[in-house]
């Protein structure tokens, strides 16, 4: 076949080819998202960028991969939703703005032009008329809007309370912010103050958020896991202890009621009211004081088992017996009542701290077969058993156990069966200035007041001084905090918070489909194509924010369907959580120094090789691990796509010219080659999101067509080239279009439709099967598919090495499983 002429035969050059094909899909506005357009709307989303300054090669692999999907779909006919924006407000900004000297506002626009020029030279197919900032007043305009419909409707409220504060960063930080005691940001210690915050009531939504997990099919089994575990339900009883000398008494939660006969004493947190009140006026008050420091400081963890004795009793509901009440570090306020029945025999935590304190341990559940010692035990017994020492509720199973003692105490007053959840409100106060102001005042008057909707927003001032010494800046600046009342029209001051920055990604996804929209937060027409009651149909982000950002999201979105706005309960139907990129094994960060430039990778291979290798190297779920050779080995691919192509491009048919439908040889291996990779293509795309195997799959083609060239009809090898093309484009873009256009194509490749297969195609019309004589393989034949036994056996005694091994001695038996093996049986 004769090659194309040598003018013909340009070199790859990517930074041209890159910047054409840029070019023209700005100018046509190629991926622009139309309402009203035809094709089954689809919305793909990954988690938004933070404007840092650079995008690393984490970026690179999170929006290559939803790149791929978003143009699959397009080639598929849908409608597609592919936008992209910036999580503006937050520390970072603040941060440098205080070391560099340069106000937060303009050291993040000028870092969103500098990252928006990557994303772009990497040919993402972003619709850029939807970009939206979070720190632009017109966005959260409307956050401040929702906060108030919360407020009216006691989703948001304040309070004073114990919250976790990160001194490095000066702010507080939210339960789900603290990991191992250190801030998720700057890794530095939490310890704990006494603030008015404020909070958004995410318990009021806990059972649902369980209960809508399984729902979430499209999810990974490991998020919805770690969500489970985080909010934590516990279904147990509430049990009300009497305090002596009190007319109030303490109630408990506990999962347990079936160990309550082995309460030898119970245990309060350190912040519980009922210590202050008992060690009034007596030296333990001191002694709690400073475990309290201790706490807050870090200084003890629960594995410590620190405790006072506060000198009070209470009686046990169903003995009358006297119980001292403890104060212990590993009792938690923000869990049930922040009070607990000690049961030492039955709870590792409690056993530990009785043997450090010398309480008394009652064995109430002995396991089958054995005798537990409360002398002898050196752990808690936390299984099954029967029940010993308990009155009326001897002999019975545990779990038996648990209905009736609960059934028991309701019917005397003393307790009721309840359900309570690990996860706590969401504190959204932050006393930092680079975030939304959050919209009420305080008069001496009227209190707390909202602001009205009608001067929303509430705008963040930028004529503020940044002097990092702590605090928020807001309040020392007299023309924010100096206001009016809206109620009385006195003198009152604006709340200097500003609102967590996971608020605004709480619920982003949804402005992305009308940011333009300035009378209602969101156009109802888009609304219901690009949501719809689906929510967004594929969202793509890191494992790190299984809890944080996802739960928020989810939240957020349950509660803008109660007000009204959305039709979904859920934000994200299908979830796929990316690897990390890693080099020596360790995450990319700047503070190992193993980042890569993604710019320098761009100017030296071209962003089709940069997006296929971190496509190519590992699945998306798995962590992909840097290799230079592995980046190498993809721009060598390029180029033999790039010869191929271009050598044969004159000999290929005519576009449209259809294969015959009786192929042979050569024609025939390639047509069902071309043929069976669409089909894995797309299966691996489509339903398995596993990239790696999909360009696997279209190196294997390039290499039969490579095979092939020069004896291949010219019909199916531009069908063979023409699939190539197409299976690639989501991946590697803008060289792909360059030879689909290159190879006589009209219409540009992203007007194209992905490829179907052809089953007919995939039948093999001759299969090699193995001969065995006496069990043992003699030989292999090639046969029709449709050959009958009897010709089987005759082209397997012609073979020359099967008939050395038969001889003249007599076949037996013939056992033929079809299309898999032959063996003649011999005497």
């Amino acid at each position: 076949m004769s090659g194309a002429p040598e003018s013909d035969r340009r070199p790859y050059d990517p930074a041209a080819i890159e910047a054409k094909w840029q070019r023209r899909w700005q100018v046509q506005e190629t991926f622009a998202a139309r309402v009203d357009g035809d094709g089954e709307p689809f919305y793909v989303l990954e988690m938004f960028l933070y404007p840092s300054g650079r995008i690393h090669m984490g970026h690179v692999r999170n929006y290559s991969i939803g790149d791929v999907i978003a143009r699959h779909r397009r080639m598929q006919g849908f409608r597609v939703l592919h936008p992209t924006g910036w999580d503006a407000f937050g520390l970072p900004a603040e941060n440098a703005a205080i070391k560099n000297r340069q106000h937060p506002a303009r050291w993040t626009a000028e870092n969103i032009r500098h990252m928006k020029r990557q994303l772009q030279r990497l040919g993402f197919s972003y619709d850029w008329s939807r970009e939206l900032a979070t720190c632009d007043p017109a966005y959260y305009r409307w956050e401040q809007h929702f906060f108030l419909e919360m407020l009216a409707r006691d989703l948001a409220y304040r309070r004073l309370s114990q919250v976790n504060w990160c001194e490095a960063c000066g702010t507080v930080l939210a339960n789900e912010q603290v990991v191992d005691g250190k801030c998720w940001r700057c890794d530095g210690v939490v310890t704990q103050r006494e603030l008015e915050q404020w909070f958004l009531r995410i318990t009021a939504y806990a059972e649902e958020l369980l209960e809508d997990l399984d729902r979430l099919t499209g999810w990974p089994e490991r998020v919805r896991t770690m969500q489970r575990n985080w909010i934590g339900k516990s279904v147990g009883a509430e049990i009300r202890f009497a305090v002596e000398g009190r007319e109030d008494g303490v109630s408990v939660f506990t999962t347990r009621p079936d160990t309550l006969c082995g309460a030898t004493f119970v245990s309060l947190a350190p912040e519980h009211p009922l210590v202050a009140e008992l060690v009034a006026g007596t030296p333990r008050a001191a002694r709690v004081e400073a475990l309290i420091g201790r706490k807050r400081a870090a200084a003890v963890t629960e594995d410590t088992k620190e405790g006072v004795a506060t000198g009070g009793y209470c009686l046990h509901p169903l003995t009358g017996a006297r119980l001292p009440i403890m104060v212990a570090n590993f009792v938690l306020m923000e869990y049930g009542t922040g009070a607990v029945m000690a049961v030492p025999a039955h709870d590792q935590r409690d056993f530990e701290f009785a043997r450090a304190y010398d309480l008394p341990i009652t064995v109430v559940i002995q396991p089958e077969g054995e005798t537990l010692d409360p002398a002898t035990m050196r752990e808690a017994w936390e299984g099954a058993g029967r029940l010993v020492g308990s009155g009326e509720f001897d002999g019975l199973d545990n779990e038996s156990a648990k209905t009736r003692i609960t059934e028991t105490l309701a019917e005397r007053g003393a307790g009721r069966q309840a359900t309570t959840y690990r996860l706590r409100d969401w504190g959204v106060s932050r006393q930092r200035y680079w975030g939304a102001p959050i919209p009420v005042v305080y008069c001496s008057a009227c209190g707390m007041r909202p602001v009205p909707t009608d001067q929303l927003p509430v705008v963040l001032p930028e004529d503020v001084a940044l002097t990092g010494a702590g605090g928020s800046p807001l309040a020392t600046l007299r023309s924010f905090v100096e206001t009016s009342c809206p109620d009385c029209g006195g003198a009152a001051r604006r709340e200097t918070d500003t609102m967590d920055t996971f608020v605004e990604s709480s619920w982003y996804f949804a402005r992305f489909v009308s940011p333009w929209s300035d009378e209602e937060p969101f156009d109802r027409s888009e609304l219901a194509v690009w949501l719809g009651k689906r929510g967004v149909d594929q969202y793509i982000g890191g494992i790190e924010h299984a809890v944080l950002h996802l739960l928020y999201a989810r939240f957020f979105t349950k509660v803008l369907r109660d007000l009204g706005h959305v039709d979904i309960g859920e934000p994200f139907g299908r979830l796929l959580t990316q690897g990390m990129v890693t080099m020596d094994g360790a995450k990319m960060s700047k503070n190992k120094g193993n980042v890569v430039d993604p710019d320098h990778l761009i100017e030296r291979y071209g962003a089709d090789t940069v997006r296929l290798f971190c496509l190519f190297a590992a699945p998306p779920e798995r962590d992909l691990e840097w290799s230079d050779q592995g980046v190498d080995g993809m721009s060598r691919f390029l180029h033999r796509l790039w010869r191929l192509v271009h050598e044969n491009a004159t000999a290929l048919a005519p576009v449209g010219t259809a294969v015959e439908p009786t192929l042979a040889g050569d024609d025939a291996t390639l047509h069902r080659l071309t043929h069976h990779t669409i089909r894995r293509v797309s299966d691996d795309v489509e339903n398995r999101l596993h990239f790696n195997t999909a360009i696997a799959a279209v190196m294997e083609l390039l290499g039969g067509i490579t095979g092939v060239v020069k004896t291949a009809s010219p019909a199916v090898l531009r069908e063979a080239i023409d699939a190539t093309l197409l299976l690639l484009a989501p991946f590697v873009p803008h060289v792909a279009s360059e030879l689909w256009e290159c190879t006589g194509h009209a219409h540009g490749l992203d007007q194209a439709r992905w490829p179907t297969w052809d089953a007919a195609a995939l039948v093999e019309s001759e299969t090699e099967i193995p001969v065995q004589v006496n069990g043992r393989v003699r030989g292999r034949v090639t046969v029709a598919t449709t050959a009958s036994e009897q010709e089987i056996v005759a082209l397997a005694l012609a073979d020359e090495r099967v008939q050395a091994h038969v001889g003249s001695k007599t076949i037996v038996k013939r056992i033929l499983v079809p299309g898999r093996l032959l063996n003649l049986v011999v005497r």
